[in-house]
């Protein structure tokens, strides 16, 4: 591992201050980072441990929740409000990972973590996630876990988080703090799609910070849910995931619906095609299949994962038949 610089923040003016470095990272729970330092994708010369910062859960003067940074997943899972209002992310967040690894990992360091791409990983395999311009082993290679929606020639990778894609469906923020001063980017936002510069995840800017992310309030008579496949129960990767809040009318027609899937993209992807096409309409068989495949007409599997689109087919199905009460 490389040697590095250790600097401690109390706060969030003091951590970006530290952080003022061409080649610095902010530590969280390290779940991540530490692992893609070990492995040297990751070479820091600053670590900005950002632990001391406030992690709290409150409330929002618009009735919604703020979350700071540092909170500690196995928190944001565990809190009845959470649970209450928006149960999605609470079942999300279990369904990403191990207890040990929830109890470490905080939110931001959850939305900055980086792909499980297997040729990411491989220094010997072409990159250009890693290494920009070294090329995509994994568009003709072994693809059966990547993305058959939003992809590039230059990446085909997946974003392998299962809050992010809670979150896209609930409109939350990103809110963000630099030494310019603080800026909030819709968190649909906030993760780039590849395009030719897949070595940039997301639209930070050089040295800021994710201090919280909020979510608004939740419209009234709106049920949420959060499912995900993957290929055994103990915390997989997703092969697809779905997240998704709806709320009906009294003559059984959507005035609310959001839906995210993870496990497609290189982000947590927003169907707001599929969101538009099924908004004022009942929420029949036929209206969800016809918007699944509205929004399906942008997919370009690979070699190993058109199994993907029937079984997403299938899953957004199943969730939409949930929360509409099974009277489907």
């Amino acid at each position: 591992m490389k040697p590095f610089a250790y600097h401690r923040a109390d706060a969030a003016d003091q951590a970006v201050k530290q952080a003022a470095h061409a080649n610095a990272r902010y530590l969280g729970g390290g779940t991540n980072l530490v692992d893609l330092m070990r492995e040297g994708i990751e070479q820091p010369d600053v670590l900005v441990d950002i632990t001391a910062l406030p992690h709290e859960i409150s409330r929002t003067s618009e009735g919604g929740l703020r979350i700071d940074g540092a909170t500690r997943n196995t928190a944001v899972a565990a809190n009845l409000e959470i649970r209450r209002e928006f149960p999605l992310l609470s079942r999300a967040i279990l369904a990403g990972a191990s207890a040990q690894i929830r109890n470490m990992a905080t939110v931001a360091g959850n939305l900055m973590q980086r792909t499980r791409c297997a040729y990411f990983y491989d220094q010997a395999a072409a990159c250009n996630k890693r290494v920009p311009g070294s090329g995509c082993d994994a568009a003709g290679g072994f693809n059966r876990m990547h993305a058959i929606l939003g992809a590039s020639a230059d990446c085909v990778a997946t974003h392998p988080s299962d809050m992010c894609v809670a979150l896209a469906a609930l409109d939350a923020t990103v809110h963000l703090c630099s030494e310019d001063g603080d800026r909030a980017v819709p968190l649909v936002e906030f993760h780039r799609l590849p395009g030719e510069h897949p070595e940039r995840d997301t639209v930070l800017r050089e040295g800021e910070l994710i201090t919280a992310v909020s979510i608004p309030a939740a419209p009234g008579h709106t049920r949420s849910s959060y499912r995900k496949v993957r290929d055994r129960a103990s915390y997989a990767f997703a092969l697809v995931s779905v997240a998704a809040v709806v709320g009906l009318s009294t003559d059984g027609t959507i005035n609310h619906v959001r839906v995210a899937w993870g496990g497609v993209a290189h982000k947590p992807w927003r169907a707001t095609r599929l969101e538009a096409e099924l908004l004022g309409k009942p929420l029949t068989t036929d209206a969800i299949a016809q918007a699944i495949e509205l929004e399906l007409q942008a997919a370009v599997p690979l070699s190993d994962n058109a199994f993907k689109l029937p079984l997403l087919q299938r899953t957004t199905a199943a969730v939409l038949a949930e929360l509409a009460g099974g009277a489907l």
